[in-house]
């Protein structure tokens, strides 16, 4: 027997010495950052490829948007624009240019205003997330009040519940936004038609967006919710005499918005991309009527640098959503 025990060692492997060992959770961490860099880089060469997908020469439009003329320009009106912009050289070191310039923070210059693109985003970046921010805000109390107010209820209520999330989550935003604004800006007058600098000013963009949101947010909630109010923790509650609502509000909430928490980080970048419809719609500032005005004009760095900007939000707040998760949650670590 002690023979048999001292060969079964003897054949194990030993393990290695000098080896950097890498636990689970740290091996999950760096997955996610790579998987971020990955999608910033991805989109980031999008949003290049599109400038040189984009038909005609492009030192003849930044011309063209600079005096508002279109017309064919000479090579020697062209010289200048090329050297400016590099648009001289081949493809291969003008994406190389670019990236390096993002890896810098340099998002380019505007072909219009010829000015840094980061100094047009950042005047107006502010208003897009203070919308940004209120949206979530409403969208929230929208969701949590619903759905503690339908969900574990009788058959009728529940599928009122459910029927009105799958309704609001599917509502497009433009429509959402007019409705609103014919009924309580032109209806009623509640709300200023157009602009408004206060905090009345800012009540129907929200929504607008909010509302969709909350019902996205309720759809995956409200099974959760449903599930915790079996679970036997509120038997125990109930028999110490808790009321109903209480209960919902106190246990069973608290572990039912895990898969909203989740969805608020795709939420921050769905939102700051939505803006450009709530800004428009209601002539607000922000950076989605600079990106419309960008388009129109065709001022391509301007409307690079946002979309870029965007995907920046979705991908950091997904990743800081799922960094948090790993860190509180040891059960997620090898998910």
């Amino acid at each position: 027997m002690t023979h048999t025990l001292l060969a079964r060692k003897a054949d194990a492997p030993a393990p290695a010495r000098g080896r950097l060992t890498v636990s689970p959770r740290t091996r999950s961490v760096i997955d996610k950052l790579i998987g971020a860099v990955v999608v910033l880089w991805g989109a980031a060469t999008a949003a290049f490829l599109a400038q040189i997908a984009l038909p005609g020469d492009r030192a003849t439009t930044i011309l063209n948007v600079r005096s508002g003329q279109t017309q064919l320009r000479t090579p020697e009106e062209l010289a200048p624009i090329n050297a400016e912009y590099g648009l001289q050289n081949p493809i291969v070191v003008q994406y190389l240019d670019y990236i390096g310039g993002l890896l810098r923070g340099d998002l380019g210059i505007s072909y219009q205003q010829h000015r840094p693109v980061w100094g047009i985003i950042a005047e107006q970046v502010g208003a897009t997330l203070t919308l940004t921010a209120v949206t979530l805000v409403l969208a929230w109390l929208i969701m949590v009040f619903w759905v503690t107010l339908t969900a574990g209820r009788s058959s009728r209520i529940r599928a009122l519940g459910s029927g009105v999330d799958t309704v609001t989550a599917g509502l497009p935003p433009y429509w959402l936004g007019i409705i609103l604004l014919l009924v309580f800006a032109l209806g009623l007058g509640w709300f200023p038609v157009i602009g408004g600098a206060g905090a009345n000013g800012i009540v129907l963009p929200a929504l607008t967006l909010a509302i969709p949101l909350a019902g996205f947010m309720g759809q995956a909630t409200r099974t959760e919710f449903e599930r915790s109010l079996d679970a036997p923790f509120i038997v125990t509650a109930r028999m110490r005499g808790m009321g109903d609502l209480s209960i919902r509000l106190r246990h069973v909430l608290r572990h039912a918005v895990l898969p909203a928490v989740t969805l608020s980080g795709w939420a921050i970048g769905s939102t700051i991309s939505g803006a450009v419809i709530a800004e428009s719609l209601f002539t607000r500032p922000g950076i989605g009527r600079v990106l419309i005005a960008a388009v129109d004009s065709q001022d391509l760095p301007v409307v690079t640098g946002i979309v870029v900007l965007v995907a920046a939000a979705y991908v950091i707040t997904n990743l800081l959503v799922d960094l948090a998760y790993i860190v509180i949650d040891p059960r997620m670590k090898n998910s």
